[in-house]
C-alpha cells in the first residue's frame, strides 16, 4: 500500500473524478456511506453522535456520513462551521443542501457567527470530528484552537474522519498537540499517511483504520511515492514453499558472529531464529565461555569457537557462508571492536553485504571511522538508542526517519529501523512500514531474533532488500501470534522464536 502527500492524493482525487466520470458530490456520498458504516462499528451503542463539520472537503465527508447516519435511524446532532457565511465549498454546501433536503431543514446547525454556543458534551456522547482533514495544510486559527481544546477537554470518546482535525500530515514537525484532536479512532479516506507512523503522533490518533475508496488503480499505480506499508502478498512473493528435493546444503548456510561473557542468551536467540527461518546449516562463532552454553541450548547449530575465553577477538570465514550476522550480545571489547574493523575492510573489498546489529552497532558508534568500511547493501538493524548513538540525537521520530534515509543514501545500506512501525529504509530514499508487530515485542532478545531471520533467509538465496522486507514482517507476525498465547506481558524472546515456523506457514499457505 503506498502512502502519498496531501498534494499526491488530490492529484489521484481528481483522475478518479475524470476516470470515472463521477461529480464531486457522488464521490463524496459514496466516502460517506463507508464512512457510515465504520462510525456504527466504532460507537459505543448506547452513546448519542455529536458531529462537527468543517466548510472544506473533510466536512463534506462528514455530512455525507451524518445524512446516511440519519437515513440508519441514528440521530447525529451536526454542528457545521460556515464562519462569515461564505466558506463553504462548493461540495460542502450541495452536501449541506442534501442533507437537509432528506433529514429537515434542523437536522445542521450552521454556524456562520463567531459568537456561538458549543453544544454540552457529556459523558455519553461520542463526537464526530470532521472539521479539518488531510486538506489542512497549515496550522488552525484561533478559533478553532479553541473548538478544539474544548472537544479535548470534555469529550470521552472521539472519532476523527480522514486525521484529527489539525494534524497537518506532510508536515510532522512543530505541531503543538493542544491544538489538534486528540482522537480515539481515526477513519483515514483511501490511505493511511507518513504522519501516521510516527509514535509522537499515537496520542493524537488513536486506533486508525482505513476506509476503502475508490480511487483510480491507474492513478495509485502511477503515481510516484516515497512511502509504503508492506503487505501480506509483498511477502508471499519472496518466501518460497521448500522444494520437494531440498537438501540442508540448497537452504543455505549462515555464520553469526555473536555472544561474550554474560550475553550468550543472544547468541543462542538468534541461531534458534536462523534455525526456525529455515536455513540449512547455522554456525555461531563465539568466544570459549559460549561453548557448553550453546552446545546445550542449540544443538542443532554448529560452533566455532574463538580464540579468545570471554569476547570475540577473530572475526573470519573458514568456509563459504551464504550470509555473515554480527553483533547479537557481541560486547565491545577493544578486542572485538579490532576484529570487527578488519573484518569489515575485508568484507568490503570483497563486496560482501552484511548484517550489523546490536553490539556491533555500538562498535561502530565508539569507532565511527568503520562506517567508511561498511560494505554496499549491508543492514543495519538499529533500535531508536543505537541510531541517535550512530548519527546523532534526533529531536523526533520523523526527523530520525529523515536522518536515516539521507544514512541509506550516503552509505549505499539498508537501515531497519526498528520500532512499532519498523520502517525499512533503501539506498533510493524509499521507506516501506512493516504493519505487524505487537507490544509484546518489547522485551530483551527479540532484536537477537530478527537478526537470525535475516540471516537465514539471506542464506536461502534472497537478496537483502528483499530479507529486509521479509524478516521484519514475520518477526512481527510471529510476535502477534505469541501474544495470542501469553498475552501482551508474558511473552518472551524464546517465545516469538517458538512461532517463526507457524507465521511463515500463514504466509505461504
Amino acid at each position: 500500500m503506498k502512502i502519498f502527500s496531501t498534494h499526491e492524493i488530490n492529484q489521484i482525487y481528481e483522475f478518479t473524478l475524470r476516470e470515472s466520470g463521477m461529480t464531486e458530490s457522488q464521490f463524496v456520498e459514496a466516502v460517506g456511506e463507508s464512512l457510515a458504516s465504520e462510525i456504527i462499528t466504532s460507537m459505543v451503542p448506547e452513546h448519542r453522535m455529536v458531529m462537527f463539520a468543517g466548510p472544506e472537503r473533510c466536512g463534506a465527508y462528514a455530512l455525507s456520513a451524518a445524512r446516511q447516519l440519519s437515513m440508519q435511524g441514528y440521530k447525529p446532532q451536526v454542528i457545521l462551521f460556515n464562519i462569515g457565511g461564505k466558506r463553504l465549498t462548493a461540495v460542502c454546501k450541495q452536501m449541506l443542501e442534501t442533507m437537509r433536503n432528506d433529514c429537515g431543514e434542523d437536522s445542521v446547525n450552521e454556524i456562520t457567527e463567531l459568537q456561538f454556543a458549543m453544544p454540552d458534551i457529556s459523558e455519553d456522547v461520542t463526537v464526530i470530528d470532521g472539521i479539518f482533514g488531510t486538506e489542512r495544510t497549515t496550522p488552525l486559527p484561533g478559533g478553532y484552537q479553541s473548538i478544539v481544546r474544548y472537544i479535548n477537554e470534555n469529550a470521552k470518546r472521539i472519532i476523527a474522519i480522514d486525521v484529527p482535525s489539525g494534524l497537518i500530515v506532510d508536515a510532522v514537525e512543530c505541531m503543538i498537540s493542544r491544538n489538534i484532536i486528540h482522537a480515539n479512532v481515526t477513519l483515514a479516506v483511501g490511505m493511511p499517511r507518513v504522519a501516521f507512523f510516527m509514535r509522537e503522533n499515537h496520542e493524537l490518533l488513536g486506533t486508525w483504520k482505513v476506509v476503502p475508496v475508490d480511487y483510480s488503480a491507474k492513478a495509485i499505480k502511477t503515481a510516484p511515492w516515497m512511502f509504503r506499508v508492506l503487505e501480506r502478498n509483498d511477502i508471499k512473493h519472496v518466501l518460497r514453499p521448500r522444494d520437494p528435493f531440498e537438501s540442508k546444503t540448497d537452504a543455505g548456510s549462515t555464520i553469526l558472529f555473536a555472544g561474550s561473557y554474560g550475553m550468550m542468551g543472544a547468541a543462542v536467540l538468534a541461531a534458534r531464529s536462523a534455525l526456525r527461518g529455515g536455513c540449512g546449516k547455522v554456525t555461531v562463532h563465539s568466544p570459549r565461555v559460549g561453548y557448553f552454553t550453546m552446545q546445550n541450548s542449540v544443538p542443532c547449530a554448529l560452533f566455532d569457537c574463538d580464540p579468545g575465553d570471554v569476547c570475540i577477538t577473530e572475526i573470519e570465514l573458514k568456509h563459504d557462508f551464504q550470509s555473515v550476522a554480527i553483533g547479537p550480545g557481541l560486547g565491545t571489547a577493544d578486542e572485538t571492536i579490532n576484529a570487527l574493523e578488519s573484518f569489515l575492510k575485508l568484507a568490503n573489498a570483497q563486496s560482501r553485504p552484511l548484517i550489523l546489529d546490536a553490539d556491533a552497532l555500538n562498535c561502530l558508534s565508539i569507532r565511527p571511522d568503520m562506517m567508511n568500511h561498511i560494505p554496499v547493501m549491508s543492514i543495519l538493524t538499529p533500535h531508536v538508542g543505537e541510531f541517535d548513538r550512530l548519527f546523532g540525537r534526533q529531536p523526533s521520530s520523523y526527523a530520525r526517519l529523515l536522518r536515516a534515509i539521507e544514512v541509506a543514501s550516503e552509505r549505499q545500506v539498508i537501515i531497519i529501523l526498528k520500532g512499532r512501525y519498523t520502517a525499512i529504509i533503501r539506498p533510493d530514499g524509499k521507506v516501506y512500514f512493516n504493519p505487524t508487530g505487537t507490544p509484546a515485542l518489547a522485551t530483551g532478545g527479540t532484536g537477537d531474533v530478527l537478526t537470525g531471520l535475516l540471516a537465514s533467509f539471506m542464506a536461502r538465496g534472497m537478496v537483502p532488500e528483499f530479507a529486509a522486507f521479509a524478516a521484519p514482517y514475520v518477526h512481527g507476525l510471529a510476535g502477534e501470534l505469541a501474544a495470542q498465547i501469553h498475552g501482551t506481558y508474558g511473552v518472551t524472546a524464546s517465545d516469538v522464536v517458538d512461532q517463526i515456523g507457524r507465521a511463515i506457514k500463514s504466509i505461504i499457505e
